[in-house]
């Protein structure tokens, strides 16, 4: 039978506005967890007596090598869209119908070398990997260290760097542990995306003719994205040697201009407003959905079309350019995303309230049952003693980078850690229940703990920032692919094996990739990368250190009027939730003020696309958006990182 659609989780370390996954989760829940059967005195028991497949072949080293690659490969691909976009695009699905794909082909060419293909739960130790490795590393530097680099105008030594990003990363990981079997096992929250996960696996070992035409599909998108990316970015490559004539097809231009198109006397592109040499945003708009991109779409022209104007002939912006109107147009999105993100929040507080009863029974003794050492998943499930000894080793790793590398007080960090611990149960909830990860609230909630804690110091500020934030990406996307495993029949020890290995990967990956991609503070807030997620975080650690008195007069009503706009509009949403349709999307609109308006139209032609090709042909729509749109972002960035590498090492000149 034909498979479901099969979302990819976008999640934003701008806000909690990331679009949820557009499933159908009752009708996945019905097929996935069908053999679970109706709650249970015992529901731990049950999953072990009719779903758990035993100790088979799980994590074995061509499924870790594969994850590794996968995963590799796609954490260069979402640091190239963080920052460009400042979102990160979940992998787990997409690794999945890729090491399907291809590990079946060269088992076909090779079978005595690559023997048979992956089994469904090696595919699904696989996807942990991939996931960890592509997902979980880069949301410390596409956001917090990348605002650090812009306030301080210098990179950080690599292996601090490194270090970091590595140590937070395990800190997520290992938090994860103490709240999987209340949260997976008791409760079992639906967590779409890992829902879709498994359902998809399913639809690949099952029929596969609905498998092979998504792969088919996800690597022809790959190929059109990168012919884009060449045509686009070529020319930065090389002018003699083995690609000379290659280099000469680089014939797009980053930017179209619309042709007689002006604002003021001034061509409208240098306000911004044209339509990009990218397929990227295009991509992206189609997975996240009409609401939002039609939101951005329209703040965009009227930021760079009315707003721009304006503020450029009151003073309040000296040049044009991306960078010239940002610079005064981010305290208005700022504002807007802040009060919208943490207002949101806050209305979760029945999600609150739960992740709260959650850590009360961590922290209180467990049930008679799961202490007696008869316990059948003893043997499975990820001890406590890891969590204390992964805890214990993250703690010191972060205190020890954070005093000597940032000069930030031990016990500072300390309060960071613990703050962790809290609002990554609060993540783990909100993504189980809603497929959202609310990074950017929860990091903000920490830059005004620091703005409180240790006022004026940016660097304490984005920091600790940072470790709260990605240690909460990083827990909640191990949960779901937990959640995967365990619809699965997987054991879940190994699992969260494959998802450890999977933190070093990435952080061997995305960090040079990082300093090869932004060799320089300058690349930062171009129109190349726009990096909008850094530069709400710093326009808020400088906020708190400096105060509003700072800014231009217009740039201060514009936070007033952006503050109110994101309180009215969640507002109106909880209000009227029938139309919340048709009510815009605060974060849409904040995220408008801090990208390129050519951003937000391509997004909107995207979302514009996949909503016209739902409406001609419903089924063709709900199979092929997702790999259509994932194959050519997978595509266009990863050629786009491959050319940057290539230029700025050097290697083909």
């Amino acid at each position: 039978m034909a498979a479901p659609p099969t979302p990819a989780r976008v999640t934003t370390a701008i806000s909690s506005d990331s679009p949820a996954s557009n499933i159908d989760v009752t009708a996945l829940t019905a097929a996935t967890g069908a053999e679970l059967g109706t709650p249970h005195a015992d529901p731990e028991a049950e999953w072990y007596r009719t779903v758990y497949r035993g100790d088979v072949p799980q994590l074995t080293v061509r499924a870790f090598v594969v994850g590794s690659v996968l995963g590799a490969v796609m954490a260069m691909s979402n640091l190239y869209i963080g920052l460009k976009t400042g979102w990160s695009l979940g992998v787990s699905i997409t690794a999945c119908i890729l090491s399907f794909a291809t590990y079946s082909t060269l088992s076909r060419i090779a079978p005595r070398l690559f023997g048979s293909n992956l089994t469904i739960l090696e595919n699904n130790a696989m996807q942990s990997t991939a996931s960890s490795a592509g997902y979980s590393t880069g949301t410390t530097i596409m956001s917090a260290m990348s605002a650090l680099l812009i306030t301080t105008g210098h990179h950080l030594p690599w292996p601090v760097l490194m270090g970091w990003t590595f140590c937070i990363a395990v800190l997520g990981t290992v938090i994860a542990i103490p709240m999987k079997r209340q949260m997976v096992n008791i409760e079992r929250l639906t967590f779409p995306t890992g829902t879709a996960a498994a359902e998809t696996l399913r639809s690949l070992y099952g029929a596969g003719s609905d498998a092979i035409d998504k792969a088919r599909v996800l690597f022809l998108a790959m190929g059109i994205g990168a012919i884009v990316a060449w045509l686009r970015d070529a020319h930065a490559v090389a002018k003699t040697g083995v690609l000379a004539f290659l280099t000469k097809l680089s014939v797009l231009p980053g930017t179209l201009p619309i042709p007689g198109l002006l604002i003021g006397g001034v061509p409208a592109v240098r306000y911004t407003i044209g339509f990009e040499g990218s397929l990227i945003m295009v991509g992206a708009g189609a997975i996240i959905g009409l609401r939002t991109t039609a939101s951005m779409c329209a703040a965009a022209i009227f930021n760079y079309g009315v707003l721009a104007p304006w503020a450029k002939e009151h003073g309040a912006i000296k040049d044009l350019g991306f960078r010239g109107i940002v610079s005064w147009s981010l305290w208005i999105g700022t504002s807007m995303m802040v009060t919208s993100g943490l207002l949101s929040f806050a209305m979760q507080w029945g999600s609150i309230t739960r992740a709260l009863r959650d850590l009360m029974k961590i922290i209180a003794p467990r049930t008679a049952q799961s202490r007696d050492r008869d316990d059948p998943l003893a043997a499975i499930e990820v001890p406590i003693s890891w969590f204390v000894l992964g805890m214990a080793t993250a703690s010191t790793g972060i205190m020890s980078i954070g005093y000597f590398a940032f000069g930030i007080h031990p016990l500072l960090s300390l309060v960071a850690v613990g703050l962790s611990f809290v609002l990554s149960i609060v993540a783990c909830r909100a993504m189980g229940e809603t497929d959202l990860t609310p990074i950017g609230p929860l990091g903000k909630v920490t830059q005004l703990t620091y703005g409180i804690l240790a006022p004026s110091n940016i660097v304490t500020n984005l920091t600790t920032a940072s470790i709260t934030a990605a240690s909460a990406a990083s827990s909640a996307d191990l949960l779901t692919d937990l959640k995967s495993g365990y619809l699965l029949g997987a054991n879940p020890r190994k699992q969260f094996l494959a998802q450890l290995g999977g933190t070093v990967v990435g952080s061997i990956v995305v960090v040079p990739a990082f300093y090869k991609l932004i060799p320089t503070p300058e690349a930062l807030g171009s129109d190349r990368f726009p990096a909008p997620a850094a530069q709400v975080w710093k326009g808020v650690a400088e906020l708190l250190a400096h105060g509003a008195s700072s800014l231009h007069p217009t740039a201060r009503w514009g936070m007033v009027v952006g503050g109110v706009i994101g309180i009215v509009l969640p507002l109106l949403e909880r209000a009227f939730p029938k139309y919340q349709s048709y009510i815009p999307s605060a974060m849409g609109i904040g995220l408008a003020f801090v990208i390129p308006a050519f951003n937000s139209m391509s997004m909107f032609a995207g979302a514009l696309l996949a909503f016209v090709l739902k409406k001609i042909n419903p089924s063709a729509g709900a199979r092929f958006t997702t790999p259509i749109a994932s194959g050519v972002i997978a595509g266009e960035s990863l050629l786009g990182v491959a050319v940057a590498l290539l230029a700025a090492s050097g290697v083909l000149q």
